[in-house]
Parts: structure tokens; C-alpha cells; sequence
């Protein structure tokens, strides 16, 4: 296999090429923008749940349920175009190490640390938290602090409630919410009515860091994060569904999940009712270079550890991209040439399809830059690009 990697890795110029990964997930309902066939909406069967998000350059399983396979949400780079000749985007990683992500991510890091993904539901999410770093580590895990964005590509409707729930509202108590968690079992504990919500913008998006709740809305959302999967759900009925008990404390240790004071402890109270948090963890795109074949702009910055950029190359034009890190990225719009590559953005996929739509570039091709190549006379390429927040420019 190390022989596949660097052979695959010299001949397409240190730029991969990704096959799609779609997950299920057993809750809620899902969104249909993920530009995948209806009729594979349940390709896992009915038992797993419908299709709901695809995974983007990640090295890490996803915590879906007993049912899941070992590698379930893990990226496979493409060594043919025979989807069964692939090798993972982890063995790449842990065979090439600094020749791929370069030293900037490999001393900070020593891994790929993050991946991102579209997370399509037709409904609000369930108001939750992800766990910081202390109390994941407790159960053996990391935190997850994550991203969004909402391309304006992907969301040809707006789903039944376009607006998310961020923290509590500033006048709220922590006995409050504690005495609502404790009739989690027992009737519709309507914890939303403690938050706040706002409505969501497209072309714009959020920070959220670990321990702040949140209930994302009914938009297609595109989600940089840490390689975590660990969240605790505050809220037992979302859109008449009902969540068992083990969804608030599942990634709680033993000893601790009838312990309400533990579970309390897992929220960063001061940043859920922060009074300015619109100000504090909104980020509105924010334009890094352009000319007269391209514009980029940061759609996600201002913290410690996630970082994404859209980048757009105007139809008939030529532009080579360089970058200063490893990026994982996604066509969203329009067709044309990326590095060696023929890309084009699906208008439908089977499951279990290739596509041409999703790449990872190695530290060394970004510092030399991808050329890109529109042929279009009329569409432009539209690009999102997702790393770590060790990137040098990050604003």
C-alpha cells in the first residue's frame, strides 16, 4: 500500500482526488439537498436512518451507532477511477506525514486534525452542546469545537425553520435550565424557550466553540470541525421527535450520568448568555484577495482551531491558487480544470458513485498553487476551501 500512496501521490502532482462519503444519521429528518438520488436516501437501510450529511477530508469514524462499520465517515482518496481501487485519507496521511500536510500542520498538530462536512436537515437539530476538550477527554475523546457556513448553492429552500438557537438568553439562571433537565424524562421540557434564536443569513455563518448550545436550523450547512463527534442533547422533543435520555449523557463517564450537576457542568455558562453574542460569534465573509479572475474571502476564522475560505474564479478565466497551508475543499459551482483534474459539481449523485467534485491538496501543491481553469462562458467555479486554524492570515 505505502507504494500505491506515493505513486498516486507523484502522479496527480500532490492534489487527491475523494470519493464522496454519506452518512446516515437515525434522528431527525432529512433536508434532500445533498444532491444525492432519492432513491438512495436510505442506502443503509430504514433501520440506520435517512442520508443527512456527507463528510469531507476526514481521518476519523463517526460515533453513529452500533450498526455503523469501523470506517464509517472516513475519506478514501481515489487511486482509479474504479471506486474499489482507494486507499484512506488516513493511511495517507500516516504514510506521508510532513510531505503532505507540510511542517506548519504537522509540528503544530502531528495529524490532520479537522474535516468538515454538509449537514442537511429539513428541520431544526435538537438544542445541544459539544464537549471542550476536559470532558471529552474523560470519556476518552476530544472536544469539538465547529463551523458553519450557508452556501448559497446548496439551498434552494430554506426547509421548515431557517433560523438557529445559540446559548440561553442573558436573564436566564442556571436553575432554570437545571430544573428543566430534570423532567427530561418525563414531559416536553421546551428548553428553546430559554434561548434565543436568529435567523440564518446566507453567504454568511457562526463560530460555535465547545459548551455553548445550539439548534441548528432547517438551512443546508456547510461545517468545519475538530475530528470529535461528541455532543450532549438538552432537549428531549424537536419537531415531535422524542430523544431517549442517553442522547443528554451518552458522552458522560458512568459514575456521572444521573448526576444533573455533572451534566450542568458541561455547558460554558457565561458564553451562553453572553448578552453580545451576535457581535462575539458571527462571521460575516471576509474578503482576502481578488482580481480579475478571482475573489476569496475567510468564512470561517477568528479562533483556534477551524478555518475556511470560498474562493470563486470568474467564467472564461485562468487562476492559479496558492495557499500557505493543506486544505481539504469541495466544488459547490461550475466545472473546469483543477490541477490535473477534470471537476465538475454534481447535479445528481447515486450512492456509491464517483465524483469530481472533491480534492485534497497538499501543502506543497498550494504553495506552488493549483492552476484552476474555467472553460465556462457563463458560471463561474465556486470552491470551499477547509484546514486548520494554524493558517498565517487568518484574520
Amino acid at each position: 500500500m505505502a507504494d500505491s500512496i506515493q505513486i498516486t501521490f507523484e502522479k496527480n502532482d500532490g492534489v487527491l482526488r475523494l470519493i464522496p462519503v454519506f452518512l446516515p444519521r437515525r434522528f431527525s429528518t432529512p433536508g434532500r439537498r445533498l444532491r444525492l438520488h432519492p432513491d438512495d436516501l436510505y442506502a443503509y437501510g430504514t433501520h440506520r436512518g435517512a442520508i443527512k450529511e456527507r463528510w469531507f477530508s476526514s481521518v476519523i469514524p463517526a460515533m453513529n451507532g452500533a450498526d455503523a462499520a469501523a470506517d464509517e465517515g472516513l475519506s478514501y482518496v481515489a487511486v482509479s477511477d474504479n471506486i474499489e481501487d482507494k486507499i484512506s485519507l488516513k493511511a495517507f496521511v500516516e504514510e506521508l506525514g510532513t510531505k503532505l500536510l507540510g511542517e506548519l500542520i504537522m509540528d503544530r498538530y502531528d495529524t490532520w486534525p479537522m474535516y468538515s462536512k454538509f449537514f442537511d436537515y429539513g428541520v431544526p437539530l435538537f438544542h445541544h452542546l459539544h464537549l471542550d476538550f476536559d470532558d471529552a477527554a474523560r470519556v476518552g475523546k476530544l472536544g469539538k469545537p465547529e463551523a458553519y457556513y450557508y452556501p448559497i448553492q446548496y439551498n434552494n429552500y430554506e426547509g421548515s425553520f431557517p433560523h438557529t438557537y445559540f446559548g440561553f438568553a442573558p436573564d436566564v439562571t442556571r436553575e432554570q435550565v437545571r430544573d428543566r433537565l430534570k423532567d427530561y424524562t418525563k414531559r416536553d421540557i421546551r428548553i428553546t424557550e430559554l434561548s434565543r434564536a436568529y435567523r440564518i443569513e446566507l453567504g454568511s455563518g457562526w463560530y460555535t466553540p465547545p459548551g455553548v448550545m445550539h439548534a441548528p436550523g432547517s438551512y443546508l450547512t456547510y461545517e468545519p470541525q475538530w475530528n470529535s463527534d461528541v455532543n450532549s442533547v438538552f432537549e428531549n422533543i424537536t419537531s415531535g421527535e422524542v430523544y431517549s435520555r442517553d442522547f443528554l449523557v451518552e458522552n458522560c463517564p458512568s459514575d456521572k450520568q444521573d448526576d444533573i450537576d455533572y451534566v450542568m457542568s458541561l455547558l460554558d455558562w457565561e458564553a451562553n448568555v453572553d448578552p453580545n453574542y451576535r457581535e462575539h460569534y458571527m462571521r460575516p465573509p471576509i474578503e482576502s484577495s481578488k482580481d480579475e479572475s478571482h475573489t476569496e474571502k475567510w468564512v470561517t476564522y477568528g479562533n483556534e482551531y477551524i478555518a475556511a475560505k470560498e474562493l470563486t474564479v470568474y467564467p472564461g478565466c485562468r487562476h492559479v491558487d496558492k495557499d500557505k497551508t493543506a486544505y481539504g475543499c469541495i466544488f459547490v459551482q461550475g466545472h473546469g480544470k483543477f490541477g490535473v483534474y477534470e471537476a465538475e459539481t454534481p447535479t445528481l449523485l447515486r450512492f456509491g458513485q464517483m465524483s469530481q467534485d472533491e480534492y485534497f491538496v497538499s501543502a506543497a501543491a498550494a504553495g506552488e498553487g493549483v492552476q484552476i481553469v474555467n472553460p465556462s462562458k457563463t458560471e463561474p467555479i465556486v470552491i470551499l476551501k477547509h484546514f486548520p486554524a494554524c493558517h498565517p492570515d487568518m484574520p
